[in-house]
Parts: C-alpha cells; sequence; structure tokens
C-alpha cells in the first residue's frame, strides 16, 4: 500500500511542553509519524515531533483536534474548523529507468530501486552499480557487481541471482586454510560467504568481500581489491602486504 501524507491547514493553536502559538498554519504528519507544523516564514517548522509513537486525530462538533506523542513529550494542535488532504508519497531519488511492468519510473534510493508507481523495490547489494542497459529476460535494469571479478546481473535477484552467478564462478576455487576441505559460496544470515564443505565439524567461514581477486594471499586464500586497498579473503589475516 501506498504511504500518504496527512495535511491539515487552519487557524490552529500549536502546543508543545514549554510554548504555545497561534496561527493560519499546515500540519503534515508523514507515514513514519513525524509531525511538522509549518508557518508563513522560513523553512523550519515553528513546532515539531520526529517519528511520534502515536499520533491521534479526533474532530467532532466542537471541533478538530491532533495529538502527538513520543515519551514524555507531547505535541497537541486544535482547531475549530480545518481542512485536510491525503497525498500519496514515495521515496524519491536519481532516476535510473522505466519499470516495464507499471510504465512508472525507477529511482535509485536507500540501498534498493524502487518502483515510484506500485512501489515495487530492489534491494540492490553493496557497492552495485545500475546499468542504462535492461534485462533482457525482464526489461528492468541491470547492475554491475564485483564479487571476485565484475558480474553484470539484473537488480531483481528473482530473475538473475547474484549468488548464482558467484557460485557458478568461484564455488570449490578455494581451499579452507583450517581443514583443508573446499570454500562452498553460500549465504547464511544475509551475508554471501565462502565456507567451508565439512561445516559444521569445521565452521570456517569468510565473507566475500565487494571487490575482484587480483592476486594470492601467502596463506593460500585469494587477495581482493576493494575500495579501501587489497585485502585478503581472510579479513583478520596479516600475512597479506600489497
Amino acid at each position: 500500500m501506498t504511504d500518504a501524507i496527512r495535511a491539515f491547514a487552519g487557524d490552529c493553536t500549536v502546543e508543545t511542553d514549554d510554548r504555545t502559538h497561534r496561527g493560519r498554519v499546515l500540519v503534515l504528519v508523514k507515514p513514519d509519524r513525524t509531525v511538522l507544523v509549518h508557518d508563513a516564514e522560513g523553512y523550519q517548522p515553528v513546532a515539531w515531533l520526529t517519528r511520534a509513537d502515536a499520533v491521534t486525530v479526533e474532530t467532532d462538533g466542537s471541533g478538530f483536534g491532533l495529538t502527538a506523542r513520543l515519551d514524555d513529550r507531547t505535541l497537541r494542535v486544535t482547531a475549530d474548523r480545518i481542512r485536510r488532504s491525503v497525498y500519496p508519497v514515495t521515496e524519491a531519488g536519481v532516476p535510473v529507468g522505466t519499470s516495464p511492468d507499471s510504465g512508472g519510473p525507477l529511482v535509485r534510493t536507500g540501498g534498493a530501486v524502487v518502483d515510484v508507481v506500485d512501489d515495487a523495490r530492489y534491494p540492490l547489494v553493496a557497492g552495485a552499480t545500475v546499468l542504462d542497459d535492461p534485462c533482457p529476460d525482464c526489461g528492468l535494469p541491470r547492475m554491475r557487481v564485483d564479487r571476485g571479478v565484475t558480474f553484470e546481473v539484473c537488480i531483481d535477484r528473482d530473475c538473475d541471482p547474484l549468488d548464482d552467478a558467484v557460485r557458478e564462478r568461484f564455488d570449490r576455487a578455494w581451499t579452507c586454510p583450517d581443514c583443508g576441505s573446499d570454500l562452498r559460496i553460500i549465504r547464511r544470515r544475509g551475508r554471501l560467504l565462502a565456507g567451508c564443505d565439512a561445516y559444521p565439524d569445521c565452521e570456517t567461514a569468510f565473507t566475500v568481500p565487494a571487490g575482484v581477486v587480483v592476486d594470492d594471499c601467502p596463506c593460500g586464500l585469494p587477495v581482493f581489491e576493494t575500495a579501501t586497498g587489497q585485502r585478503c579473503l581472510d579479513g583478520t589475516c596479516d600475512r597479506w602486504s600489497a
């Protein structure tokens, strides 16, 4: 369901814990229950409460009341008459294409690509670059990701999973330094790992970093070139020096 901003406008009395305002103001209630009260001056609200625990709105024959509470703080807006509107809202981000399903714009924001028409959300992996060329299978944008080598896969993990591409390239490519078994490409607790095939007898596992393999470490594991420099697959290894 699309989130919405609720707007209330009128001649209001605005009470906080330490002061009272009166005037013709605009009250905005955001989807995260942040309440902002704007008057005619400046860009900063005259009163606000960020991510309130609860926001209640009361209307009856005697007027309008809005109460927002957060811990021991309270913001109260009252009026004899009020105008109200509801505006659907989405995340805003950098345009990266058009949705093949809804025809609406796709934007990159908050670590994901979002369809602003139907709210479909495609989480991006760390370090991903969204490409201009669409996926030949579903029409969504593809992304470029470094995980040992550079892969170009669809942003929809159900369409063209990055894990499958990494697994095809690096499954059993490296050896466990503790027991000599193969390292398998697995996902565990949200992380892409090179984990020992002898698990649970051997619990050795390494997070596959965002980078490309450029060398071999004296410990026998690969060395990755990452955004912060070169490092062994084993982030605790002290045997590699570039």
